[in-house]
């Protein structure tokens, strides 16, 4: 096992930031970009920040995209910006029909992230959209860049930091959060330097930690990485928590602090999801649960993107489904509005 060095001081990370990311924009006073300073909470969307609480009944694990193709292939000529508007802006006004106001799109960077397309859905739908920073180590590693097997933990963390301070590929737009991907079981060396690399990008940016993750297993190694790296377990969401089936994790890694999530809501997962959350009220740990679809996607590559999974049923199916278990207005307005906007909510002044 290789032994990761500790954590740079704030002042040792940010001066060693212009040798250690040759190419890439400085984190220092002199970028080009600068962020304007921001004293109040706020969350940053595709068109720039907003305050927390406008962002309303929020689908916290989507997808607009995606191309699995890989990262040394994927790129934006692959497919026409106008035919993915086409299949996808649709299912983002009935999204909004229905009474939802923002949407947090996971697609990562190598996997079909796409700034630019988000910006212009997020203006004709006239929704909030939030994007990410990140690696995704999840399916073996197969989708990260080859640089990130050899890069330290500071060496990944500045360039995640960078697109938090001068925006993603010179479209401007900054990530609302950090997304990244690991296995099943006990975590490898390189998905445990993305977890480190992710909790450092955290510490400096505020972003809340999105994460694929295997298991519960998975998700308590994630945990002990972010308090060896004396960060909160706030800072983490345990992306597909659904797919753990001893329940006892769910609560454990809850009252750690992490936001679990049961994504991957569909017509026939509705009463397992209800009874996921049942167990997490039954605990006193609602305000730690997060629900969405995990749905999409226009997929590159398939003829007219392939099938699109909306983002109907936590209104049409769920949302009825918990009132009939006994789930009141106020709890149902928790797990929709005020869950996710604790979760994305960025609490750390910049400077």
């Amino acid at each position: 096992m290789t032994r990761e060095r500790p954590p740079l001081t704030r002042r040792q990370f940010l001066s060693r930031t212009a040798s250690a990311t040759a190419g890439l924009a400085t984190l220092t006073a002199g970028c080009a970009t600068p962020p304007k300073p921001v004293e109040a909470p706020y969350v940053m969307t595709v068109l720039g920040p907003i305050a927390p609480e406008l962002l309303g009944v929020t689908l916290p694990h989507e997808h607009v995209l995606l191309d699995f193709i890989g990262p040394e292939l994927v790129r934006r000529d692959r497919y026409s910006q106008d035919e993915v508007v086409e299949v996808a802006l649709p299912h983002l006004q009935r999204l909004k029909d229905f009474g939802g106001q923002s949407l947090v799109e996971c697609t990562p960077a190598y996997l079909g992230r796409d700034p630019r397309l988000l910006k212009r859905l997020a203006t004709e739908a006239q929704l909030h959209l939030l994007t990410n920073t990140g690696f995704y180590g999840a399916g073996q590693n197969r989708f990260l860049p080859p640089r990130s097997r050899t890069q330290t933990v500071d060496e990944i963390a500045f360039r995640w930091l960078a697109e938090w301070r001068d925006g993603i590929d010179g479209t401007g737009v900054r990530p609302g959060f950090i997304k990244i991907g690991v296995d099943g079981g006990e975590l490898s060396d390189l998905q445990r330097k993305l977890v480190r690399a992710a909790a450092r990008t955290h510490r400096y940016s505020g972003l809340v930690i999105s994460a694929h993750t295997g298991d519960g297993t998975a998700a308590l190694d994630e945990l002990r990485i972010l308090r060896e790296e004396n960060v909160a377990g706030s800072a983490l969401i345990w992306g597909h928590a659904q797919n753990e089936a001893n329940l006892e994790l769910h609560r454990r890694a809850a009252q750690e602090g992490a936001w679990i999530e049961f994504d991957h809501l569909g017509p026939q997962t509705v009463g397992h999801h209800v009874e996921l959350v049942q167990h997490m009220k039954f605990h006193r740990l609602l305000h730690r649960v997060l629900v969405s679809h995990d749905g999409g996607w226009f997929e590159v590559g398939k003829p007219g993107g392939g099938e699109f999974r909306s983002y109907d049923t936590l209104f049409t199916e769920f949302i009825p489904a918990l009132k009939t278990a006994g789930f009141s207005d106020p709890e149902i307005h928790q797990l929709l509005v005020h869950n996710p906007r604790e979760a994305f909510t960025v609490r750390v002044r910049e400077t």
